[in-house]
């Protein structure tokens, strides 16, 4: 027959059934700190920066600095000081350069103010020139397309840029030559299609337009 081991109960409560602490009762164990009682432990440099980045008060950026950083390949615009320094010294050399030029050729005048006016007789002659327009009697006109076609766009851009900016005369005259540079252009390209379909026909007759590649 096996023998019977002989156990030991220990009594392990602290308190005895009337509530006081028994003396033979083991020492109780230290208890872990709670949580509003430990010492906050800063995190290494790099934490640190990184939370204060995503949490910390932000600076906001003045609006120059926000678009240049939006648009890295734009200058940055120049000083008021450098603005007037190269406007005086543009009114200079202009004044200079027409002084040489009356001198070489008496009897010339000034040439005269560029004027809103004058830019938009300007972008519209241009337009009509790339259209054929200035060829002499006899000869082939040359037709750039494109180029008119960005001659008309910029009297577009300006058009929609001045509007409600402009005298009654000064928006006539826009008004105008966008609507006859419009017209131009699309009577040449109408006359290019038809040339274009009636190559299998005879050739067409001397002093046709051609375009300009």
């Amino acid at each position: 027959m096996a023998e019977i081991k002989e156990f030991v109960v220990n009594d392990r409560r602290k308190f005895t059934p009337e509530g006081d602490v028994r003396p033979d009762a083991p020492p109780s164990e230290p208890k872990a700190p709670r949580p509003e009682t430990l010492q906050p432990v800063a995190p290494p440099p790099d934490e640190y920066n990184s939370s204060a980045k995503l949490n910390g008060p932000q600076a906001v950026p003045d609006k120059p600095a926000a678009e240049a950083e939006a648009n890295p390949e734009l200058p940055p615009p120049p000083t008021d000081e450098q603005t007037g320094q190269a406007k005086n010294a543009y009114d200079a050399t202009v004044d200079r350069l027409d002084t040489a030029i009356r001198a070489s050729n008496p009897g010339m005048e000034r040439m005269p103010e560029m004027t809103f006016d004058r830019l938009i007789q300007s972008v519209y002659m241009q337009a009509i020139l790339q259209l054929g327009g200035g060829a002499e009697p006899g000869q082939t006109p040359q037709i750039d397309l494109l180029g008119a076609r960005q001659s008309i766009d910029m009297l577009s851009v300006l058009a929609d840029k001045t509007k409600g900016n402009l005298s009654t005369q000064e928006d006539q005259l826009l008004q105008s030559a966008l609507f006859e540079a419009r017209m131009g252009f699309l009577e040449m390209t109408q006359l290019l299609a038809r040339q274009a379909a009636a190559k299998q026909g005879p050739p067409p007759p001397p002093g046709g337009p051609s375009i300009v590649r």
